[in-house]
């Protein structure tokens, strides 16, 4: 894409994620997209090819800054590798706590397309979900947890339950409630006896 039209691609994601995240994608038109970015329809099909290509690109958005949050939760935290994860939970159920939290927007978008497993939204979702898998499994393999693998997808699966049980339920406790969880899976982990680094 010619460097020019940036600012233009970058605007007219911006307008979608701020519509699709707040609506839903199914609820939002490309005619609505156009008009909160200040283009025509026709200047937005010159950039997006489709409305499943500009979702794919307002999830694509998403990725590297939520890691980024993540990461600069888990490193600003005070403590040991447990508080250090459960902190992200925390800082979630802060944010969960803001009237305009509408939950995880990987996994609402994957609830829309669940009869489109092929979709590029769903591959993007899924590449994002693993990435932070593979920096929690990462992490702890460097602390020489024993299956390192294993509970980075425990503490994934509490992580994404406690975005869909406190979207449901309106209550950001439960988000408290799955770190309470991931620091004792952490803690029981790291008493275990060490894997061999090397």
């Amino acid at each position: 894409m010619p460097r020019p039209s940036e600012p233009t691609r970058e605007r007219i994601v911006q307008a979608a994620s701020a519509l699709f995240y707040n609506e839903g994608i199914r609820r939002v038109s490309v005619d609505e997209v156009a008009a909160k970015a200040g283009l025509t329809k026709r200047t937005l099909y010159y950039h997006f090819k489709s409305k499943d290509d500009l979702v794919a690109a307002y999830l694509a958005a998403r990725d590297q800054p939520n890691l980024a949050l993540f990461r600069k939760w888990f490193a600003e935290a005070e403590g040991g590798l447990a508080v250090k994860v459960e902190a992200i939970f925390k800082n979630l159920a802060r944010s969960a706590r803001h009237p305009k939290w509408k939950g995880c927007g990987f996994l609402r978008t994957s609830a829309e397309l669940a009869n489109m497993p092929g979709h590029p939204a769903i591959r993007i979702g899924a590449a994002h979900k693993k990435k932070f898998e593979d920096w929690l499994r990462a992490t702890f393999a460097e602390q020489g947890i024993a299956d390192p693998l294993k509970l980075a997808r425990q503490i994934l699966l509490l992580l994404d339950g406690s975005f869909a049980v406190v979207l449901l339920h309106r209550d950001a406790s439960y988000m408290e409630t799955a770190g309470e969880a991931a620091r004792t899976l952490i803690a029981t982990a790291l008493a275990r006896p060490r894997r061999k680094r090397g």
